[in-house]
């Protein structure tokens, strides 16, 4: 497991969204566009309900994330994270951290999912096993 830089953390807080990648049986990569926020170390991305990425992560735990920020590089390049990890898929709360999320991403006021009785569905909960991308995150090649 690796720590989690306070630059990481702040985009991994910010309103950027994740790309997320899963790998199907045969290989091929999947990518999913997620809400996601921090638990302590771990990144969670909440689903409702079981899609693809769900049923490939059961299958193989690999993923990796990106994230664009907003930030210009001292050589003028756009800063954006990328995370190697590896998944972990509980069931309920998503709704829950949904919600949370939706704070973030949707406005303060917001009511998501806007189901007043939604599934229970599935969190990904991801342990960070390397960072890289262009930001104060990775070193200086």
């Amino acid at each position: 497991m690796t720590t989690i830089p306070a630059s990481a953390r702040a985009v991994l807080e910010s309103d950027a969204l994740a790309h997320l990648v899963t790998l199907e049986p045969d290989g091929r990569p999947q990518v999913t566009i997620v809400w996601v926020g921090l638990d302590g170390d771990q990144i969670v991305a909440a689903h409702i309900p079981e899609h693809r990425k769900i049923r490939n992560i059961r299958n193989d735990a690999r993923v990796a994330l990106s994230l664009e920020t907003k930030t210009l590089s001292p050589i003028g390049l756009t800063e954006y994270l990328v995370v190697y990890g590896t998944a972990l898929i509980t069931e309920g709360g998503a709704a829950e951290l949904l919600q949370a999320l939706a704070h973030t991403y949707l406005g303060p006021d917001v009511r998501f999912p806007p189901d007043p009785d939604p599934d229970p569905g599935f969190i990904t909960h991801i342990t960070v096993d390397r960072i890289a991308g262009v930001g104060p995150w990775t070193a200086p090649a």
